[in-house]
C-alpha cells in the first residue's frame, strides 16, 4: 500500500487530511512536529510527504532540506503564507508542489495522486475496477458504466458508489457514510439521502423499488449485489 506521511501541528488539519487520504486508499502516518516527521521518515520510508511549513521546533523548510539530503521522496507543502517568495523558496528547497491554506482536501488528494504518478508510483485505484454484474467502476479513470453505457456520475456520486461496491452486504448509517465518503465528522444527513436517491435513479431498473441500494430502516443503507461474488 502507498504510504503518505502527513506533518502538521494542527490536529484538525491532520485529521481531515488523514481521512481523505485513507478514503482514497492510502496508508497514512501523522506527525505534529518536524523532528517526529524526520524520525518517522527514517523509520518507515513513506512514498510521499505532506508537509506544513509553519511547524514548532524544526520548521517545514528545514525538514524539507534535511529530507533532500538523503531522500528523493516527493514533498507537498501546506502553507498559510500567501507570498510568492515563500512558495518559490519551498520549491527551491526541493518540494514538488504546494497547496495554500485554506485548501480543498479533495484537491490535495488529486495533487498527491498526480505527483505519485510522475514519480513512477501507482496511486491507489490505478487500474483497479469494482463491479456487480453489468455495473462497473474504473477507479483509476473514475468512469462508471452500466450495461456498457457510461454513467453520468458526479464526483461525489462516484465516490459513494465505489464505497458501496467495496463494502457489499454491510449496512452503514448516514453518519458513517458522511464520515467515510465525505470526510465529514458532522453534517446534514439529508446530503446522504439526496445522493442515494440520485444514485438509484442512475443504476436501478426501478428506483422506486431498488434492488441494489437497500434502505435499512432505523440504520441507513446497504448495497446488495445482484450477482454473487
Amino acid at each position: 500500500m502507498v504510504k503518505v506521511l502527513v506533518v502538521d501541528d494542527d490536529t484538525s488539519v491532520r485529521d481531515v487530511v488523514r481521512r481523505y487520504l485513507e478514503r482514497a486508499g492510502y496508508e497514512v502516518e501523522l506527525a505534529g512536529d518536524g523532528e517526529t516527521a524526520l524520525q518517522l521518515h527514517e523509520r518507515h520510508r513513506p512514498d510521499l510527504v505532506v508537509l506544513d511549513l509553519m511547524l514548532p521546533g524544526v520548521g517545514g523548510l528545514d525538514v524539507c532540506r534535511r529530507l533532500r539530503e538523503t531522500s528523493a521522496v516527493p514533498v507537498v507543502l501546506l502553507t498559510a503564507l500567501g507570498e510568492e517568495s515563500d512558495r518559490v523558496l519551498g520549491l527551491e528547497t526541493g518540494a514538488d508542489d504546494y497547496v495554500v491554506k485554506p485548501f480543498s482536501p479533495r484537491e490535495l488528494v488529486l495533487r498527491v495522486g498526480s505527483i505519485l504518478r510522475r514519480a513512477g508510483a501507482s496511486p491507489p485505484g490505478a487500474g483497479e475496477t469494482v463491479s456487480d454484474g453489468p455495473l462497473r467502476l474504473d477507479l483509476g479513470a473514475r468512469r462508471g458504466t452500466l450495461d456498457g453505457a457510461e454513467l453520468a456520475l458526479t464526483g461525489r456520486e462516484f465516490d459513494l458508489l465505489a464505497f458501496l461496491l467495496r463494502n457489499p452486504g454491510r449496512a452503514f448509517s448516514r453518519a458513517e457514510l458522511l464520515e467515510r465518503v465525505w470526510g465529514w465528522s458532522f453534517g446534514d444527513h439529508s446530503t446522504v439521502t439526496v445522493h442515494m436517491r440520485r444514485l438509484r435513479e442512475k443504476i436501478e431498473p426501478d428506483p422506486a423499488r431498488p434492488a441494489r441500494i437497500a434502505t435499512v430502516w432505523g440504520v441507513g443503507y446497504r448495497y446488495d449485489p445482484l450477482e454473487p461474488s
